[in-house]
Parts: C-alpha cells; structure tokens; sequence
C-alpha cells in the first residue's frame, strides 16, 4: 500500500506518527499547502522509529483534483487519505479517482439547507455530491470510503457491530459525543479554544441537524431518502451520562454525517446524532449567527473580501496546538436501543474514551484530533490485508465491524492498544 495523505493539519498529524509503528504500508507521502508543515509532519513521525525512510513530504493544492491526481500518479499512490477540512473533500475526492486510487476520508461533502423550509425537510444532504457518484467508483473498481473518522467513522463500527452481535432488532441508533475538556492558558485561566476546527464546528452545529426514520421511509414506498427531515438547530436537548468519570453533559441535535450514513447499511426504525456542545459554545454560536459571523460568503473589508467565518477561526489557536494546556477527556460513542439477541428490550452504550494526558504523552497529540486519526489509520491496515474490500462509496457500516474493533483494541504490535467499551444502560 501507498498511501497520499492530503493534509498535516492535528488530525494529519497525529495520523502519520500513529502509522510509522504500523508495518502495511510501504510509502507514506504527507502533502500539504505548506511544504514546511508536511515536512514537520514527516519529521516528527519519522523521529518516532529508528531508520524510518517511509514518510516523503511534498506541496499541493487541495482544491485543485487536477494537482491531487499528480501527485498521487508521481507516488504510485494506491490510497487517498483526505485528512483536511470538508471544503476539499470533493477536489481531493475527484482526484484519486482520476489517479485510479481508492480513497478515505473523515468527513463527507457538504450540505445545503432546504431553500424555502430549512428546519424541516432536507436540501443538498451530506455526502449526496460524493453517494451520487457511486456508480463510477463501482465501474471503475475502486473504493471510496467515506466518514472513516471517528463520528463518523468508529461510531458507524459500533453501528454494524450492535446490529451483527447485539440486537435483533434496533429502535434507535443515537450517536453521543461529549467531553469534560478544558483549556488554560498561561496564568492557569480556563480559556474558550476548541478542541478541532471552529470553521467546522460552526458548519455542523449551525446548518439544520438531520434525523431519519424508518416510518417516514416506509410512507413514501420503502426509499430511504424520504425517511430524513430537519430540525432547527440545538433542538431535543437531553443530558447525557458519559463514561470514565466525564459525566454529565447537555447534548443537543447537530447536523452529522453518521445520520446520512447509518440507514443505508444497517436497520434501525430512528437514527439521531447529539453533541455535548455546553451552554458556553451553544451561546457563542447563537451570536456569531446573530452578527453573520458564520457566514462564508466574503465582505469588503478596506478593500480586501474576506470570509467572517474563516476571520473566526482564524483569531482562535490552533487545535494542533492547544493540547499542552488542555485536561481532561474526551468520549465518542453510540447509545443503542431496542431488542436484544435473547428477545428481551437492551440498551447499551458502545464508546471510546481518550484520556488528553495519555494522547499527549505518547503522540503529542490532543485527544480530540488523536482520537479522530486513529480510526483511519486502523482501517486502511485492514484495507491493506484485505479484511475489508469493496468498490463503489461506501460507509463504514458496510464492513464487518469485529475486525476493525479488534484490530483497534489488541495490545501493540498486535493491534493499536485503544480500547473501546460497552455499558448496559
């Protein structure tokens, strides 16, 4: 396997210094806009074994497919790993196909809301731009998994997994996902810094969340399309018990692409995606809407056209580099209900628990990113063994979840010594 990883951003990052212990890969090619981050990215992963030459730096434009083909085509690259922000998922997306490579990413093209009824029916869907072209991965024999994250991505897994192993039959599949995280800065304050891009964060939580459901499907004829509506943002508040001493946390409905996925591969009469946002961020993205700071349609500024949206994400820290001052921890996870194996009513939370001093101890990574990089990762060692195979796009639910979950929870060198858990609720 040759891998391109568009991207050396936290999660590009905290992906190549996972992948240098792993030995599936014989090339490792970190691109990025910024040759001198892709080669601090290379560096760093490379310091982490001794005699390591499989990492190469090189520059490209992510928003160019004609330039991702390039460099894949010079690599010889049989994998696409797009790890920056979904404003280039389908430049880089069109490009390995073009180059004839499969591809992965962690998160799907973006959505547009409904025009005239935005918080109830959907409009451009994630992922729709990358599902339509379906058809010409499958003629073309190639892969395109897509939402190989960890939500999406390992919250999908547990999907597969509670419908192969655990239940007979699925009430709701309910992605949760929340933290008891806090940054500080230098005097020891606790400080507002996210723990993964602002721009993405304002695009998930402030565009209409999306729900599905069986009944709604089965209305129009059986099509799975017709089972997704909208909600108005940070709608069905609920708290949320979460494990490993986090707690407590006020979860509301964000848009995701878990809600997109879930229904095409695994059956469930309820699909739903909350987030632990907390009252601090739900107010602070309630107002940056009220002054059109979330727009990304540019302003005259003095004569320069500038985004408000990438103005904001642009004036607070990195996520990259937040994490010597970030405590606590961070959890993903899929609370299941419905009928389990033995015929009686289960519910059960599937999760993964990062602990920030761990992923910071031993990557140098904060949990947030490390947590999302470690996901692809994994699978594209399975692509490369070929526990998981397919052609077309594909979500990760198409794939038997036991290998992936054993693969991730084995202690090194057998597997990569993350271990997932599950609570009976």
């Amino acid at each position: 396997m040759r891998v391109l990883m568009i991207g050396a951003g936290g999660v590009g990052d905290a992906a190549a210094k996972i992948a240098v212990d792993r030995d599936y890969f014989e090339r490792w090619v970190v691109a990025d806009y910024s040759l001198e981050r892709a080669e601090s990215t290379v560096a760093a992963a490379s310091g982490r074994r001794e005699g390591e030459s499989r990492l190469v730096a090189a520059q490209v434009d992510a928003s160019d497919p004609g330039a991702v083909a390039a460099l894949a085509r010079e690599h010889g690259a049989t994998h696409v790993f797009n790890a920056v922000d979904p404003r280039f998922v389908m430049p880089v997306f069109t490009g390995a196909l073009a180059a004839g490579a499969d591809y992965l990413d962690m998160a799907m093209s973006l959505s547009r809301p409904h025009p005239e009824r935005p918080y109830e029916e959907v409009g451009v869907k994630l992922g729709d731009e990358q599902l339509a072209q379906a058809g010409e991965w499958e003629s073309s024999g190639r892969l395109a998994l897509v939402g190989m994250g960890v939500e999406p991505g390992l919250s999908d897994v547990f999907a597969r997994y509670a419908a192969d192993e655990l239940f007979s039959s699925i009430d709701e599949l309910g992605t949760r996902d929340g933290a008891n995280l806090v940054v500080r800065d230098e005097e020891g304050r606790e400080v507002f810094a996210p723990g993964f891009s602002m721009w993405t964060i304002i695009e998930e939580c402030l565009n209409p969340p999306v729900v599905w459901e069986r009944e709604r499907a089965q209305a129009a004829g059986g099509d799975v399309e017709a089972g997704f509506f909208t909600l108005p943002p940070f709608a069905e508040p609920e708290v949320f018990d979460f494990p490993e001493g986090i707690g407590p946390v006020e979860c509301v409905h964000v848009e995701h692409e878990e809600v997109l996925l879930m229904p095409r591969w695994v059956d469930a009469q309820r699909v739903t995606f909350k987030y632990g946002l907390g009252a601090e961020m739900i107010a602070m993205l309630r107002q940056l809407h009220a002054l059109g700071l979330d727009s990304t349609q540019p302003v005259d500024v003095g004569g320069v056209q500038v985004s408000p949206r990438d103005v904001v994400a642009a004036v607070l820290p990195d996520p990259a580099s937040i994490g010597p001052r970030m405590e606590g921890k961070t959890c993903a996870g899929l609370y299941v209900t419905g009928t389990g194996t033995d015929g009686r009513p289960r519910a059960v939370y599937l999760y993964h628990v990062v602990d920030n001093a761990d992923s910071m101890r031993d990557f140098d990574a904060q949990c947030v990113v490390w947590q999302t990089a470690i996901n692809p990762v994994v699978a594209l060692e399975l692509l490369a063994t070929g526990e998981w195979s397919g052609a077309g796009v594909l979500g990760p639910e198409a794939f038997p979840a036991r290998p992936f979950l054993d693969l991730l929870a084995a202690p090194a060198p057998v597997g990569y010594g993350s271990a997932w858990g599950m609570e009976e609720r």
